[in-house]
């Protein structure tokens, strides 16, 4: 997963080559604690992949990766930032929901106009659903319409007091990003039935963890603790 993202990302300009391991892998601290939602073809190619990072032990808006984010350092904007995000926190604790980010998004060249961009997305809903209900960020760039796709599943901007926060330019990925604030529970109601197909599917995938066995998601409902302190891989035939 960390080769093909490394391999897309480098492909698009987003990375320089000097920023993957000598084996080609774009690796961040983010990836040895999150989820990650793998699309893979009959060969065990990986096509598509997403990392969902569980935040909800995060004490504030200093413990999250988007705080890295360029629009933080923006005068008019970073405070109004900062303040955001804390608000989205402080609504998924009141309600019961986890917290937490979503980055990596990477698609193979030969699949980015075919379904695979949405499904991976959907997927991701599948599985926030499937661990209870979830909310959050994610950074979207404007490369190859990928925050337009994310607007037209559910995803809306990020907003502080009714105004929503603009696009900015993140000179680390060297393109236009926006910050976007997702619920798990309201994807765009197109669809919803996907959602669930895919939750179901996801329900019996194996995951794949760093130090326990492989298990099956539905296992998480039977007295097993899901693992969000060390990477967990779950795939979508």
């Amino acid at each position: 997963m960390q080769r093909f993202r490394g391999r897309i990302y480098a492909s698009d300009h987003a990375i320089q080559e000097s920023e993957l391991t000598r084996d080609g892998r774009h690796r961040v601290p983010a990836d040895d604690h999150s989820w990650h939602v793998l699309s893979v073809e009959g060969n065990d190619q990986v096509t598509a992949c997403l990392r969902y990072t569980d935040s909800a032990r995060a004490r504030g808006f200093d413990s999250l990766s988007v705080r890295h984010a360029a629009l933080t350092h923006i005068p008019a904007w970073g405070g109004h930032f900062r303040n955001a995000v804390e608000t989205e926190m402080e609504r998924a604790r009141q309600e019961h929901l986890r917290f937490g980010e979503v980055g990596g998004w990477a698609v193979a060249e030969n699949h980015r106009w075919t379904l695979e961009p949405l499904r991976i997305i959907l997927a991701t809903y599948g599985l926030l659903e499937l661990l209870g209900g979830c909310a959050g960020v994610a950074t979207a760039t404007s490369r190859h319409h990928s925050s337009t796709i994310l607007r037209r599943l559910g995803l809306r901007a990020l907003e502080w007091d009714g105004v929503a926060l603009p696009p900015y330019y993140d000179p680390q990925y060297r393109c236009d990003m926006e910050v976007l604030s997702f619920d798990s529970r309201y994807p765009n109601p197109k669809y919803r039935g996907w959602v669930e197909e895919l939750a179901s599917c996801l329900s019996t995938a194996p995951v794949v963890c760093a130090s326990n066995p492989a298990y099956h998601l539905r296992e998480t409902f039977l007295g097993f603790e899901t693992p969000l302190a060390e990477p967990a891989l779950v795939r979508v035939a």
